[in-house]
């Protein structure tokens, strides 16, 4: 394969795994507000037996930056991102196999993207077959409980 065709050939394949991981992702849409859902995510993960580590302000990070980066898009009115984990959950992937560590901490989203007020947008991204379902299981247990009405 010439040079310029396997470079084409490579920038395309790149291009088809960046639409798959972004539709790698479980998701959900209420009309819930966003302070409910975040509520409800905030009280799921405790009564999981969780402690949030971490919250990424995802939306306000992106506003703040928007006119830096020569935008002019508006992208989300709110959208956080809850990082966590769990001990015993991550103990029985990582036997499974070491090397799921890379999916560790886990991450749950909440968004309500601009432009489309009174929907909140919560998920989190797939995981592999195997000994992971045991995290997406947790994953969409606490997302179900965070949006139940």
């Amino acid at each position: 394969m010439k040079p310029t065709l396997l470079a084409a050939a490579l920038i395309t394949s790149a291009q088809i795994a960046q639409t798959a991981q972004a539709q790698d992702m479980v998701s959900y849409t209420t009309d819930l507000s966003y302070d409910d859902v975040i509520f409800g995510l905030e009280n799921a993960i405790l009564d999981a037996g969780l402690q949030v580590d971490t919250v990424s302000h995802v939306g306000e990070m992106l506003e703040r930056t928007r006119a830096d980066v020569g935008s002019d898009v508006v992208l989300f009115t709110h959208a956080e991102v809850f990082s966590f984990c769990s001990a015993k959950v991550s103990r029985a992937v990582m036997e499974a196999d070491p090397m799921n560590i890379v999916f560790c901490p886990y991450d749950i989203f909440v968004a309500e993207v601009a432009g489309k007020p009174g929907q909140t947008t919560i998920g989190f991204r797939q995981f592999p077959e195997g000994a992971m379902q045991q995290v997406q299981n947790l994953l969409d247990g606490i997302v179900q409980t965070a949006i139940e009405e």
